[in-house]
């Protein structure tokens, strides 16, 4: 009995390093395998070429595992049932004794295997999948190299039946979008990465979805300077609007010249000459402006600015109307998010009572994000809380116009002058058919 117990146990042993073996080379990260391959280790090298193509490591796997569970059948029904059966005979008739022996040697076989050579093995190999692969891809190596023959007939079976079938032949180790953000995500959850860190990182892919608009000034917040002002005026609008950069236009802000510099204007003042803009405009202090379409995405913004080697956009529209202005800066905001940005400057507040107040300016994968809404109707239509707005309710919106859509109500608190200004949203009960709008 002691011999058949030290070959369960070397079965166990056996069917725990198989499971080991397989865990640990699925969850094994590719990116650390790489990390660990670049610092000059080899078995990493030998994880990767094995995940790059798995089929003859998994097979023998398989091939482990069943022949030891078989095995372990075997030997534990040979060595543990007579010895049951002989002491439940003291208890009940010999035939009711033997089958009950059976059960119970079964139970203890199977509950040894699952907790020892499955369970543990693979929860290890989970938590370390790294190392372990390592360790264990020399002998599955070895084992690969001895079976090889077994594994040739039985991946032909397996790639034929998958042919058959229709089913992919090798695994797409393409790295998405969504998978950097689910990363960053696990991350920020297990405390690695800070949370205003993968918020960056998320806003940084929501570049290439983004238009101009979502990030420009809008017209009327545009401090624009007429080449025709008088000094006197030009002081006056620089003093109670400080920018680092002015737009300078014609008769009106659709008539674009140019723009000049903040610190252009201040070094004539502090030399005692003339800042008016055609005298600027004879010196080559107004310089050529970058227009913009629109629609561009802030990806293909920056691409822009990289470019021309400028940091201020005009952005017009399909009539060549002026609808806003754009800085480098701007860009940057979005991407670092509360990093940079004061309390002050932020576009949605959530309130104690977990409401929200929201400029209609806020662009529409903030409050995504706020209020964790992932379908909104005709995406596509408008950037902004104000273009929702506008396109459920299919006019300019006014004060407490209402609008309902997953779950959240958008009330209309505050329009100036055709702009809405202030949107407070609350959370109701889901809107039913024909309740998206609410007077």
């Amino acid at each position: 009995m002691l011999s058949q117990l030290l070959i369960i146990a070397l079965l166990i042993a056996g069917a725990a390093f198989f499971s080991v073996a397989e865990i640990s080379m699925a969850a094994a990260r590719r990116l650390r395998l790489r990390r660990l391959a670049d610092d000059g280790d080899t078995r990493a090298e030998r994880v990767i070429a094995v995940q790059n193509a798995p089929g003859h490591y998994f097979t023998v796997v398989q091939i482990g595992l069943n022949m030891v569970a078989i095995l372990g059948g075997i030997v534990g029904e040979g060595a543990l049932t007579p010895h049951f059966a002989a002491l439940l005979g003291y208890a009940m008739p010999a035939e009711r004794a033997q089958t009950f022996g059976f059960a119970l040697s079964f139970l203890i076989i199977t509950s040894l295997f699952i907790v020892l050579a499955d369970l543990v093995p693979r929860r290890l190999g989970m938590n370390d999948p790294e190392r372990l692969a390592m360790r264990t891809v020399g002998p599955m190596s070895v084992l690969t190299a001895l079976l090889k023959p077994l594994v040739w007939i039985f991946n032909g079976l397996s790639d034929a039946l998958s042919r058959l079938l229709g089913l992919p032949q090798q695994r797409d180790d393409r790295v998405t979008h969504h998978d950097i953000l689910a990363l960053t995500e696990a991350g920020a959850q297990g405390g690695a990465v800070a949370s205003h860190e993968q918020q960056a990182i998320e806003n940084i892919f929501e570049l290439d979805t983004r238009t101009v608009e979502s990030a420009m000034t809008t017209r009327e917040r545009v401090v624009w300077l007429s080449m025709d002002d008088e000094e006197a005026l030009l002081r006056n609008r620089v003093a109670e609007a400080p920018h680092s950069t002015y737009l300078v236009c014609g008769e009106g802000i659709d008539e674009v010249l140019g723009y000049i510099d903040a610190t252009d204007l201040f070094q004539r003042m502090l030399l005692g000459q003339p800042i008016g803009l055609r005298a600027c405009s004879d010196a080559g202090l107004v310089k050529k402006v970058l227009i913009v379409p629109d629609r561009l995405t802030l990806a293909e913004m920056l691409t822009q600015f990289r470019s021309a080697h400028e940091d201020f956009a005009v952005i017009v529209n399909e009539y060549s109307l002026v609808v806003g202005v754009i800085t480098l800066n701007d860009v940057m905001s979005t991407v670092m998010g509360s990093m940079v940005s004061s309390h002050d400057e932020e576009q949605i507040v959530r309130r104690d009572d977990g409401s929200f107040l929201a400029d209609g300016s806020t662009p529409v994968p903030d409050l995504q994000r706020a209020l964790g809404i992932d379908e909104w109707p005709q995406a596509g239509q408008y950037d902004t809380l104000a273009g929702f707005l506008m396109v459920m309710l299919r006019r300019i919106p006014k004060r407490t116009d209402r609008v309902v859509w997953q779950g959240w109500r958008f009330e209309v608190m505050d329009v100036d002058r055709y702009r809405v200004d202030q949107v407070m949203v609350t959370r109701v009960t889901q809107a039913g058919p024909g309740e998206g709008l609410a007077p």
